[in-house]
């Protein structure tokens, strides 16, 4: 059994478990299936609202998936989160994320 259906099936069994859930969305990231990631981190994000990791995770599925538009307010509050938590290197790599919609 692959990770993605180890994955697939503890979400189907456990639906408001968020680490489940964020691990299925950063393998199917990781496959280059943005649009199918993209509900998952939604519904993490929904558990747990100050989750910054999962707010970076949608933001680059958004981009990735021709959403850019959805992306930057996702990445907007990702940005608010690293501050607020004390993270620079997300925080870098947020503030990088941003730079494509500056142009």
């Amino acid at each position: 059994m692959s990770q993605q259906d180890f994955f697939t099936r503890k979400v189907q069994e456990a639906p408001e478990n968020k680490l489940f859930r964020f691990s299925l969305s950063k393998i199917l990231f990781d496959h280059e299936q943005f649009i199918e990631a993209i509900p998952h981190l939604q519904k993490c994000i929904q558990l747990q609202d100050d989750w910054m990791l999962a707010h970076i995770l949608l933001g680059k599925s958004l981009i990735k998936s021709q959403q850019a538009d959805k992306a930057k307010a996702v990445l907007e509050k990702a940005l608010e989160l690293a501050e607020e938590q004390n993270h620079d290197d997300p925080k870098n790599e947020i503030l990088g994320l941003l730079e494509h919609f500056k142009h």
